[in-house]
């Protein structure tokens, strides 16, 4: 995937320094989408001593052909943005571990991050800004595609489909809203539902009903997402015959939910039905000293400004409690 990265973003000086087991830091955060690296400015701007593990930067960010609904950019390209989150971070010096993964962590006064390599981190307060990985329809064309007309999030990308084809996978209230969205903008829009049924709110199934552009197709699955430099159709079964059809669109939006990354939370802070931690309002979590912001929270809207918000949110809590035991 050519993600179109500036000159300048390749050879700005990396100013990171390795993550030490030996010390027990301030903060320790783990992520590196808007979350993480926004939590990152703002407890290093406050002083604290602060590490930031990243297992893959930017996280849903990077997946993101374009985006045009954050504040300071008309249009970026997703990993872009990635880019120049961690570019920014970069100038403070901070304690920093890429592409590692953590298998667990353990509550108390000084909390532990056990990594998947061995190594223990110590801290007095943890932000959890993991994020979230969005469900995958596993068929041919998906992974390369993405970017390239395979999408998630209507809000982001619906504009860019204006006057086109598109098909959205999902009856639930997300792809009913995606469907809106679309509708709205585009010239055929095709819902595919594996049920006989929709399954979102009475309200938005009779919003979509309005539209004349709309067509649901019922007990029916995408088998593969085909073209050759965009995305040209989608192959669909018919549950009932078997039989396969092809449906002209230059683009898909996958709405069958996500899958929060809060594994190594299981077991020790709250987690609601969809496995998302519990936060209330300034990110606390269910344990004290330990914090979460973003899409691995049950926060609603999974938006970039919000993840990036709810981050700040958390550093300054997290600084509070180290700073001033709050």
């Amino acid at each position: 995937m050519d993600f179109n990265l500036s000159p300048g973003m390749l050879t700005a000086k990396q100013n990171f320094k390795p993550l030490k087991s030996n010390m027990t830091y301030d903060v320790l955060i783990l992520g590196g989408g808007p979350a993480g690296f926004t939590a990152a400015v703002y407890c290093m701007r406050k002083g604290v001593s602060t590490g930031l593990i990243v297992k893959e930067i930017g996280g849903q960010v990077a997946e993101t052909a374009g985006i045009e609904n954050y504040m300071g950019f008309r249009y970026i390209n997703g990993m872009d943005l990635a880019m120049k989150f961690k570019e920014q971070v970069s100038q403070f010096g901070i304690d920093y571990d890429e592409k590692s993964s953590v298998d667990s962590i353990e509550a108390g006064e000084i909390k532990k991050v056990r990594m998947a390599d061995g190594r223990v981190l110590s801290a007095r307060a943890l932000i959890i800004a993991t994020g979230a990985a969005y469900r995958k329809l596993g068929v041919p064309g998906e992974e390369e595609f993405k970017g390239r007309g395979v999408a998630n999030c209507s809000i982001c990308d619906a504009p860019f489909y204006a006057n086109k084809k598109v098909v959205v996978v999902g009856g639930g209230n997300s792809g009913i809203e995606a469907a809106i969205d679309l509708a709205k903008v585009g010239d055929k829009i095709t819902v595919v539902q594996l049920l006989d049924r929709l399954t979102g709110d009475k309200a938005l199934e009779d919003k979509l009903n309005e539209f004349k552009n709309v067509e649901i197709r019922f007990k029916h699955e995408v088998t593969s997402i085909n073209g050759s430099e965009g995305i040209e159709s989608i192959t669909v079964k018919d549950g009932k015959t078997g039989k396969t059809d092809d449906i002209p669109a230059q683009g898909i939006f996958v709405e069958i939910g996500l899958i929060p990354n809060s594994a190594l939370a299981k077991g020790v802070l709250k987690l609601n039905q969809n496995g998302e931690i519990m936060v209330d309002c300034s990110c606390k979590t269910s344990e004290e000293g330990i914090f979460a912001a973003g899409d691995v929270t049950d926060v609603p809207f999974k938006q970039i400004i919000i993840a990036a918000g709810e981050g700040a949110k958390a550093a300054l809590s997290a600084c509070n409690y180290v700073l001033m035991g709050e």
